[in-house]
C-alpha cells in the first residue's frame, strides 16, 4: 500500500528483456535500505525488489501483463522514474490510498503554466465496461498519475487537468511530462469499490 507521495526520481540505467519479463534497473540514493522482495512503486506500479548488485542500484521485474497496462515498457536508458516505497502503517497518509496497481494509461494532451506552477491536461480511452468499473474521475476527486497523488480540476468523462506545484514538478518526471508523453493513471479505490457495489442493487 502506498501513499502517492513520491520519495524520488530514480534513473534507468540498464533495461534486460528476459522473455515476457522486463529487468528495470535503477540508480538509487537510499539502494542500502533496500531488501530483496521489497515492494517499491515505480510510476505507479507495484514492483518487487530481485536485485542487489552493492553498487547504488537495484533491479525490479515486470511481467508482461504490467507492461501492457502501464507505461514502463516505454522505457529508456536515462528515463527518470518515480518510486515511493510503502506506507508505514503507523505514519500519517499524506496523499490518498495507492495500491500500486495502475489501471490505464493516460496521454498528456497539454501543459500550461499558470503563474510559477503549472496544468497539465490527461486523456484517457474509455469505454462503459471501464466506467462501470469506476475508471472515472470527480471533481476535486483524488487520483494516481506515475505515482503522484494528485487533486482533480475540470474532470470530464475521459480527460482531467492536475495542477502541478513547483516542488513536484522539480522533484518527481513531471518536469519531463510533455504533450503526447504517456503516464499511468490509477483510479481512486473507494470509487471503484462504489461502482462495484452498485452493481448488486
Amino acid at each position: 500500500m502506498f501513499s502517492g507521495i513520491v520519495e524520488d526520481a530514480l534513473e534507468v540505467v540498464d533495461l534486460r528483456r528476459d522473455a515476457g519479463n522486463l529487468h528495470i534497473t535503477m540508480r538509487c540514493p537510499f539502494a542500502d535500505e533496500v531488501r530483496i522482495d521489497q515492494s517499491i512503486a515505480h510510476n505507479g506500479v507495484c514492483l518487487t525488489v530481485v536485485s542487489l548488485p552493492g553498487d547504488g542500484t537495484y533491479t525490479v521485474t515486470a511481467i508482461q501483463e504490467t507492461l501492457d497496462r502501464s507505461n514502463l515498457g516505454d522505457l529508456k536508458k536515462g528515463d527518470l522514474v518515480n518510486v515511493e516505497r510503502s506506507m508505514v502503517m503507523n505514519g500519517r497518509l499524506d496523499g490518498h490510498i495507492v495500491q500500486g496497481h495502475v489501471d490505464t494509461t493516460a496521454l498528456c494532451e497539454s501543459v500550461e503554466e499558470a503563474d510559477g506552477s503549472w496544468y497539465y491536461k490527461f486523456r484517457y480511452d474509455v469505454d462503459p465496461a471501464l466506467l462501470r468499473k469506476g475508471y472515472v474521475t470527480v471533481e476535486k476527486g483524488s487520483v494516481t498519475v506515475n505515482g503522484v497523488s494528485l487533486t482533480v480540476c475540470d474532470s470530464e468523462r475521459d480527460s482531467f487537468r492536475v495542477a502541478i506545484i513547483p516542488y513536484t514538478h522539480d522533484h518527481t518526471n513531471f518536469h519531463r511530462i510533455e504533450a503526447g508523453t504517456r503516464v499511468n493513471l490509477e483510479f481512486d479505490i473507494i470509487g471503484k469499490y462504489l461502482a462495484r457495489l452498485s452493481e448488486f442493487k
